[in-house]
């Protein structure tokens, strides 16, 4: 038996030629996640009238998935180490397909909200599996860069594609039908899971970190819980700067206490690589961008535009495409030959420049000619950003740190995706308040008054998507400065693995 790069043992044996039937679940899984993330985005306002949800809540129906999956996800991946990848990915499969009938039956808002916390626990559970067992499955240069070029698509366009799939399932069926969908993907998942996948015995050396757990979490819940409360209660509130403060406190809390910990939650080796480090940061930083804009999207086209459901989800088409193009197209092909920072740095740079045409939109804009183009650009550049992140931040992973490291990626992406979220919401809604007060200030006919509560709200979008360009020029910043690796097949032999911890 001999040892590879990554010291994971090898066999000297042939791959396992049914290793691309076992990427096709491990992609299901994680299409089922990272769809699920948005595609209640166009069934909310058919859900928020059924329901009787709040415009200041409704936004916990995406945030308490985001949330729950970010926050938990380092545990998922411990997990994952400790019990064996195979086992904690169907367990994952079963659970979410739970949380999602439940979410699907729910009678009020509160139901809701909980049942989307449950699929983001699960989900927390199945995607560093998932992770896992694709790298350790691809370990070929060549095969890894198909089998992350695939990942990496689904990744980035998943998310946009749950706008599709939202819009029909709300337009033909019922919005519950945007969560009971995921019963018979899981179904099938678990059954191809047993047939295709394989995996070693989990590592006895796993422990969980539950003081890790409660702290990060914790701290995770109380910044985003400021952001959202931001809005109704104003910046300088009390509370607001309170859960502000105490989260960032926890998060620090959180930072000491895996110096101390016996088995970290997140061992700090893991982050402080340049390269990982910069590929984590630079994952948080667009995807706070990314889910923002979905957010406003849906409801600009929906309610200001008037577009039917369907063709809401048929509007995020063209960023699907562009997404699956930028990733399987450009940059598996060129991963291998270029530096990850001069995919990840254009693709930022292409993202942003998306987003500045769209703060132009108006009431009246045109989808062909204001709209498509600046998803296109932003499709292109995710398209060009993921699939880089994904395959730089888990290359060269000892073994026991394969599941945590995987989990590392994803927690950006949800925590990420949960801040953008409720930042960019509160800022859309503030901005969109104080406009409308400021132009509505006399008496007026009831269409006057409709003329500027729509102009106001798109106001506020346009503010908001004006701080999202921002944050991706910062994401595209962060890339060129501290993601140095070189492209795999030019880099230096990697440093022998860190032992594994003695048990």
């Amino acid at each position: 038996m001999s040892v590879t790069r990554t010291g994971e043992p090898s066999t000297d044996t042939e791959p396992d030629p049914r290793r691309w039937w076992g990427l096709v679940i491990i992609a299901l899984a994680q299409l089922m996640v990272v769809l699920d993330a948005t595609i209640v985005n166009i069934a909310l306002p058919s859900a928020q009238q059924d329901l009787g949800m709040s415009d200041a809540n409704r936004q916990w129906v995406i945030t308490a998935y985001t949330l729950a999956f970010g926050g938990l996800l380092l545990l998922g991946g411990r997990v994952a180490d400790l019990l064996g990848r195979k086992r904690t990915f169907v367990f994952g499969l079963i659970g979410f397909a739970a949380a999602s009938a439940l979410g699907g039956a729910a009678v009020s808002p509160g139901m809701l909200f909980g049942a989307r916390a449950l699929q983001g626990v699960f989900a927390a559970v199945l995607a560093p599996s998932a992770l896992s067992l694709l790298t350790t499955t691809f370990t070929d240069p060549k095969e890894r860069g198909k089998a992350f070029g695939i990942y990496g698509a689904l990744a980035g366009s998943g998310a946009a594609l749950g706008f599709i799939v939202g819009g029909l399932l709300t337009e033909y069926l019922d919005w519950r039908w945007c969560l009971y969908v995921n019963v018979p993907i899981a179904i099938v998942a678990v059954l191809g899971a047993f047939a295709l996948l394989h995996d070693r015995p989990g590592h006895a050396g796993a422990r969980l970190d539950v003081p890790g757990v409660l702290l990060g979490c914790g701290g995770l819940v109380a910044i985003v819980y400021g952001f959202s409360e931001a809005q109704p209660r104003g910046w300088s509130d009390p509370v607001v700067l309170g859960l502000l403060m105490g989260g960032v406190a926890l998060l620090a809390v959180f930072v000491w206490w895996q110096t101390k910990a016996r088995v970290p939650l997140l061992p700090l080796h893991i982050i402080r690589d340049r390269n990982r480090g910069g590929c984590f940061l630079t994952m948080g930083l667009a995807v706070i961008g990314m889910f923002g804009l979905f957010l406003f999207m849906t409801y600009y086209l929906q309610v200001i535009l008037g577009y039917s459901p369907v063709r809401t989800g048929l509007a995020f088409l063209p960023l699907t495409l562009a997404i699956i193009t930028g990733s399987t197209q450009i940059s598996a092909r060129l991963m291998n030959r270029v530096a990850p920072r001069m995919l990840m740095v254009p693709g930022m740079l292409l993202a942003s420049g998306g987003m500045v045409i769209l703060t132009q939109i108006t009431v009246h804009s045109s989808y062909t000619t204001e709209i498509l183009p600046a998803l296109l650009l932003m499709g292109l550049g995710m398209g060009l950003t993921f699939m880089p992140v994904f395959a730089t931040a888990t290359a060269g992973v000892a073994p026991y740190d394969a599941g945590v490291t995987s989990a590392t990626v994803n927690t950006s992406q949800q925590v990420g995706g949960s801040i953008g979220t409720s930042l960019l919401n509160t800022i859309a809604t503030t901005s969109s308040t104080a406009y409308i007060a400021a132009h509505l200030t006399g008496p007026g006919t009831a269409a006057h008054k409709a003329q500027i509560a729509a102009v106001g709200t798109v106001h506020g979008y346009t503010v908001a998507i004006w701080w999202a360009a921002g944050i991706m020029l910062l994401a595209g910043l962060v890339a060129g400065v501290m993601v140095t690796a070189k492209p795999p097949g030019h880099d230096v032999p990697a440093r022998a693995p860190v032992p594994e911890p003695a048990t």
